[in-house]
């Protein structure tokens, strides 16, 4: 009877995939989530090539995945994700603002975002939801949600930060910390003459006359509060 009990206690645990560019981080959480009686990490990795060899190999049964990767992009990877293997689970766990990037983060196929300054119990329950076959936000970004589906609103706008693409966003974020356009090229592996052409969109669509006011408003934004960027996409 008690082996009985066991095999069943163990058919209920899930294997949890963890994707996450910060060794201390990633192995931190792997910890957390090894603590919860009917979770168990199968595999942690760092970039994307990893999350797609460790998905095969393992065989998840959710991934909890930051966007910031070593060399590539979580959006990239969730968008190749939804592609060959559609029925996987995929939590967003990142620092970067829900007010932006909850929503992309969505339509590339995640089941939830959650922010990594929310509490343990949060991001369990989170894990947890989504196993389920639940969409997981927070309160506050479920209402925002909610009012615009309301009101009927459109999900960009054509003078914020929101109305840049994904591939946009992460070339504006990088401007902002300082990367040149052969850094950007390299880090998103892209060819120079690319690069340039998000360079030149984002300033059309944010009203900037020049590469020096890009820098400038690429600067300032990164170095603004998580508070002061949701007003910039407030609608």
């Amino acid at each position: 009877m008690a082996k009985r009990k066991m095999t069943r206690a163990k058919a209920r645990t899930a294997k949890v995939l963890v994707v996450d560019d910060h060794p201390v981080l990633r192995q931190g959480l792997a910890a957390l989530i090894d603590h919860t009686p009917d979770l168990r990490v199968c595999a942690q990795t760092q970039d994307a090539p990893g999350a797609i060899a460790a998905v095969r190999a393992t065989k998840p049964d959710v991934v909890v995945l930051d966007l910031s990767l070593e060399g590539g992009s979580g959006l990239d990877l969730l968008g190749c994700l939804k592609t060959t293997h559609p029925e996987l689970p995929v939590l967003v766990l990142s620092t970067h603002d829900e007010s932006l990037y909850a929503e992309r983060a969505l339509r590339a196929g995640a089941r939830g975002y959650i922010m990594k300054e929310r509490p343990i119990p949060e991001l369990m329950a989170a894990i947890h939801l989504v196993l389920a076959g639940e969409v997981y936000l927070s309160d506050k970004m479920s209402s925002r949600l909610v009012r615009r589906a309301v009101r009927g609103e459109p999900i960009e706008s054509a003078s914020s930060v929101a109305a840049l693409s994904n591939r946009e966003l992460e070339v504006f974020e990088l401007v902002g910390k300082g990367y040149d356009a052969n850094e950007i090229a390299s880090r998103l592996h892209l060819s120079i003459k690319t690069v340039h052409a998000h360079r030149e969109n984002i300033k059309r669509k944010l009203n900037l006359g020049s590469g020096t006011e890009l820098h400038q408003q690429a600067f300032m934004w990164i170095q603004s509060e998580p508070a002061a960027r949701e007003r910039t996409t407030e609608r």
